[in-house]
């Protein structure tokens, strides 16, 4: 009988169904029990692990890595691919979610929203509100985006729409779609970063953008724009984002995500007032959870029992044979 090593939590409703199939344990990384279990797992299914050459040289018999969540940069896919087992992630069922979030944020960052809302619980606000603590607007501004994927897109469209936006955006390769619905413009990375009012990073993590954005990038960006990162964390420089942000290169910045998570105590950024800051909350809700997990245990049955999963991220796999 296939065996499922579970290693971050999922709804018992979700343990339950894949207990009706296969033998299921759950263990945390880096613990006896999850180096044991791995030995014998056929099906590994959770958020985060790095499934590298290290792990899977434990892992002989393993089939299927089903990842909760749509980022894989977790996932060694070549190591993967080398031994024919199966990739999969959860795409599309997060889009709008982490879009409102996102923008969410945006609108926090530019509003002075957390700072405010502490000013008032702190007793603070005993007269007419001084012109130091104004925002500024949103509406009718000029956002550019990095990374024009489907939740890209959904910034875009809650922008355009919403809020009456100008769409810049910068990808690796043209969306005409994008440019037809949304009025988006296609501009060069150099010419986004001059131009935006709100600069949006949304780029998937790759080798080739690892710190897209540090001092230079900063340096191009208005005094006055706002900087987002709803993407991976070791897109950005941190050291020269607080440096830009304390510096005044840009006027406030609102993150979802880290170069290393959650943040030590000692961080810069928790003491820098211009910065919102997130626990990397992107498609934290409830509703979108649930299909998150729904969508892995789908991925992992079909590739436990023979079927394509409906979102294999190594496609090239199919027809090898699996063990």
């Amino acid at each position: 009988m296939e065996k499922v090593l579970i290693y971050s939590p999922i709804s018992e409703e979700g343990t339950i169904k894949l207990e009706d199939r296969f033998t299921v344990v759950t263990a945390v990384p880096g613990s006896e029990e999850f180096n044991r279990e791995i030995v014998t797992a056929t099906g590994l299914i959770g958020s985060s692990l790095k499934v590298n050459e290290a792990l899977l040289e434990r892992a002989p018999l393993l089939k299927v890595v089903s990842n909760i969540s749509v980022g894989y940069d977790n996932l060694d896919i070549e190591e993967l691919t080398k031994r024919g087992i199966l990739a999969t992630n959860t795409p599309d069922v997060l889009t709008e979610t982490t879009a409102d979030t996102i923008f969410g944020l945006l609108l926090a960052t530019a509003r002075r929203i957390p700072e405010l809302d502490k000013y008032v619980k702190e007793g603070n606000w005993t007269g007419k509100l001084s012109p130091t603590l104004f925002g500024v607007d949103v509406h009718g501004k000029t956002l550019g985006i990095i990374g024009m994927g489907k939740i890209g897109q959904a910034i875009a469209k809650r922008g355009r729409f919403g809020f009456g936006m100008d769409i810049l955006y910068h990808n690796r390769s043209r969306k005409p779609e994008a440019e037809t619905k949304l009025g988006a413009k296609y501009v060069e990375m150099d010419d986004l970063l001059q131009q935006a009012d709100f600069v949006c990073l949304m780029a998937p993590q790759t080798a080739d953008t690892i710190h897209l954005i540090s001092a230079r990038e900063f340096s191009l960006m208005k005094e006055t724009a706002i900087f987002v990162n709803g993407s991976r964390g070791a897109l950005v420089n941190e050291d020269d984002l607080a440096a830009a942000l304390k510096e005044g290169e840009i006027l406030a910045a609102g993150l979802d995500v880290y170069e290393h998570e959650p943040l030590a105590e000692d961080h810069p950024f928790l003491g820098i007032p211009n910065l919102v800051t997130l626990p990397h909350i992107g498609s934290a809700t409830s509703e979108t959870r649930a299909k998150m997990e729904e969508l892995a245990c789908r991925n992992l049955v079909a590739g436990l029992t023979g079927e394509i999963p409906p979102s294999l991220i190594n496609e090239s796999v199919v027809g090898l044979r699996v063990r």
